[in-house]
């Protein structure tokens, strides 16, 4: 069986602009299916939450079809899963919630490869707790986690909190191997698996994470987040909540009314990819689809990669990593990266330049802040994409 790119890009309306998009590690296009599961759940019948009529059970229906998709997804239990505005939105609410038990002399682990949302808020929240801040480096020549860097990690490390992929390289880090280590010192391991599971199904016991959080917008779904961790987890911790609202796991998370209509199109779009694979079960079905995209993301990476690599001196990788998600992180070496992103968007081909919220990897690879450019392939991406692609790059450098 393999990925029938041409039948997955007929599901997405927005594609019909001509533009090819590389853009895709800050939020994919998004299916008709999404957006009509949206308006339908958002034109009703629509109430709060019950049982006595249609309107209640379709709120009902609604957030159960949401938990029961990101379960899924991920590996977890629906009864572990927490709607949230953003990754970054749920994150800073479990980093409040934990620092409540933490004291000074207490210490907390960051990571060099992640997303700012993965770091910002466990610093704030042990300065806050007078708790101490380590880190796991980054090798910048390899583009891989320093494993000597694990070291930091001890009696009194509280929580570890790290990215199973990097939004900037792609860096698949061995997040089990740090898992294990946090746990036999009794540390949390908090994994943000935002990049990752736009490329993956990924399995939440196998990664070794209590708290995993991930963003649909990234994987075809409407703008929210999610946290999943086991239910019994969730129990241990009180976070600020009204009084009337209720003490339930996972709800006791979820502050206000919650967007019914956002949840049905995230579990839209999970059946969209479920589609794409085989088995008896939705999981069984999202790993093999991950299986299958997966195999047409990294055919096309090497494509680019060997395009660039014909481009010379003009610009260096530094996408090196063995284990690595289909995006490639840039820098030029005589031009302004938004001189190439503005060349690139004249041909309707989108590659963003930044440091897309990577700030500590930015520093990490001792680079200055906005200096490169970020091509990121999703499911949708085909070989005309690429060509013109390259054809830019090549046109840009006059090569």
């Amino acid at each position: 069986m393999s990925f029938d790119v041409d039948a997955f890009r007929a599901e997405f309306p927005s594609l019909a602009s001509g533009i090819a998009h590389f853009d895709n590690p800050g939020g994919t296009q998004t299916p008709l299916v999404v957006g009509e599961a949206i308006a339908r759940t958002l034109t009703g019948p629509l109430s709060q939450r019950g049982s006595a009529l249609a309107s209640q059970r379709n709120a009902e229906d609604a957030v159960a079809g949401f938990r029961s998709a990101v379960a899924d997804l991920v590996g977890g239990v629906p009864g572990g899963v927490v709607h949230g505005r953003s990754a970054t939105a749920l994150t800073y609410d479990v980093s409040r919630t934990l620092a409540k038990t933490w004291t000074p002399g207490d210490e907390v682990v960051v990571c060099e490869l992640d997303h700012d949302s993965n770091v910002r808020p466990w610093i704030q929240a042990a300065e806050r707790a007078g708790a101490t801040v380590r880190w796991l480096r980054l090798d910048p020549a390899t583009g891989e986690l320093d494993l000597s860097s694990l070291d930091v990690i001890g009696p009194r490390t509280r929580l570890v909190a790290m990215t199973a992929a990097s939004n900037l390289l792609g860096t698949r880090p061995p997040v089990a191997t740090v898992a294990a280590r946090a746990h036999e010192v009794g540390a949390l391991v908090h994994v943000d698996a935002v990049h990752h599971t736009a490329h993956t199904a990924p399995d939440i016991a196998a990664l070794g994470a209590d708290l995993l959080v991930c963003s649909p917008y990234k994987f075809f779904g409407p703008h929210c987040g999610a946290l999943v961790a086991d239910p019994a987890l969730l129990e241990t911790l009180r976070p600020d909540k009204l009084v009337p609202s209720t003490d339930a796991v996972p709800e006791r998370f979820e502050l206000g009314t919650l967007p019914y209509e956002l949840l049905a199109g995230v579990t839209a779009a999970v059946d969209l990819i479920a589609s794409v694979g085989t088995g008896d079960s939705r999981r069984e079905r999202l790993v093999s689809a991950a299986a299958l995209i997966a195999e047409h993301e990294l055919r096309l990476r090497g494509r680019i990669e060997e395009g660039l690599a014909a481009l010379g001196d003009h610009l260096t990788l530094h996408s090196r990593a063995a284990d690595r998600t289909s995006t490639l992180f840039l820098t030029l070496r005589e031009r302004l990266p938004v001189d190439a992103y503005e060349h690139l968007a004249k041909r309707d081909v989108l590659v963003p330049a930044g440091t897309f919220y990577a700030y500590e990897t930015f520093r990490a690879l001792g680079l200055p802040v906005d200096s490169g450019m970020r091509i990121g392939l999703a499911a949708y991406t085909d070989d005309s994409d690429v060509d013109r692609l390259l054809e830019g790059l090549a046109d840009f450098f006059g090569a």
